[in-house]
């Protein structure tokens, strides 16, 4: 059964979509238009209630019942268990694999994202700020560029969902301040899931429709008083 999908083209969403496209599965794309604030939408909200994409709905979730699941990483998980691909069923296979993915969730995004708003969304130059989230992305390339050095993915010799969670958010080095020359063995990893056809795949869902930077009108959105207005 086909699972409908609500989100945009960012590194969040190309997580989602990579993974669908990687299991080969049936999925109808909903477009939530972050900066025209479509992630407030009341429907979406029900499905979403941190008001962040992506998210989806399992028409066939556990015991044949729709399930809707939200958070990008509990997303892969689910997909991934569901499935039988991605994750592996071996004990410390396993937790190495998920142990990335929750590295990727709760350091390398969220840092990451800090550098790309400090850089380049902020509307004034913070230097604090500026340098804070910039040496951060440097420390955090090192941490993969090491992993990297020991396995040919993070968890281990097998692709996985911990590579396509961290993988997006690698796309563009240089908006975080960081020089992709600087860590050969991310780029060898970077280089090898790009070549995917998966891969490229996932990043064109929904790509077409955003466009580069956000206007006066989307930062309020995002980064305003509608975005922490109550709901």
């Amino acid at each position: 059964m086909t699972i409908e999908l609500y989100s945009w083209a960012t590194p969040n969403g190309h997580k989602v979509h990579i993974l669908l496209e990687e299991l080969g599965l049936s999925y109808n794309v909903h477009a939530i238009n972050i900066g025209a604030g479509d992630q407030f939408d009341p429907a979406f909200l029900k499905i979403s209630p941190n008001n962040k994409m992506p998210a989806i709905v399992d028409p066939q979730g556990p015991g044949g019942q729709p399930i809707s699941v939200f958070e990008s990483g509990a997303i892969l998980i689910y997909l991934a268990e569901k499935h039988g691909k991605f994750l592996s069923d071996d004990p410390r296979d396993r937790v190495v694999t998920l142990q990335w993915l929750m590295w990727q969730m709760g350091g390398l995004g969220p840092m990451l994202g800090q550098a790309h708003h400090f850089r380049g969304y902020a509307p004034e130059h913070i230097e604090y700020a500026y340098n804070r989230y910039t040496n951060e992305a440097n420390r955090l390339y090192g941490v993969l560029d090491r992993r990297l050095g020991e396995a040919r993915f993070l968890g281990g010799d097998a692709y996985s969902i911990a590579d396509i969670a961290a993988w997006p958010w690698t796309r563009f080095p240089d908006r975080q301040g960081v020089e992709r020359n600087d860590f050969p063995n991310f780029q060898r990893w970077f280089d090898e899931i790009a070549e995917r056809p998966a891969v490229k795949r996932g990043v064109e869902v929904l790509a077409q429709q955003r466009t580069e930077g956000f206007d006066a009108k989307a930062k309020e959105i995002l980064f305003g008083a509608t975005q922490y207005a109550k709901r």
